[in-house]
C-alpha cells in the first residue's frame, strides 16, 4: 500500500509482506496474552499483559497508522500525546495513592 506525504511529494510503498508479518506478530501476541492469563504469575500477570498490550499498540501505530514513515510533525503529535497520557496517569495515580482508605463495618 502506498503512503503519500503530500507536503513533500514522497511516496513510500510498503510491501504487503510487512502487513502480513505485523498481523502475524499481533496474532502471536494475542495468543501469548491468552496463555499468560491462564498462568498464575501473581502480580506479574497484569505487568505481562500490559507489556504485551503496549507492544501491540506500538506496532499498530507504527505500521498500520503509518507513523513510521511520517513527517516529524506526526512524530511530535504522537510523542506529545504519550507525554499527555503520562501526565494524566501521574495525576490519577497521585490522587489514588494518597487517599486514606477506610473500612467501615
Amino acid at each position: 500500500m502506498p503512503h503519500t506525504d503530500t507536503d513533500h511529494g514522497v511516496i513510500h510503498i510498503v510491501p504487503l509482506r510487512v502487513y502480513y508479518t505485523i498481523f502475524g506478530v499481533l496474532m502471536l501476541c494475542t495468543l501469548l496474552t491468552v496463555q499468560i492469563a491462564f498462568m498464575d504469575l501473581g502480580p506479574l500477570n497484569a505487568i505481562a499483559a500490559l507489556g504485551i498490550a503496549v507492544f501491540k499498540a506500538t506496532l499498530v501505530v507504527l505500521y498500520f497508522m503509518h507513523v513510521k514513515y511520517s513527517t516529524k510533525l506526526t512524530w511530535a503529535v504522537v510523542l506529545g500525546s504519550l507525554f499527555w497520557l503520562g501526565i494524566l496517569l501521574a495525576i490519577t495515580m497521585s490522587d489514588y495513592l494518597t487517599r486514606a482508605w477506610r473500612t467501615y463495618g
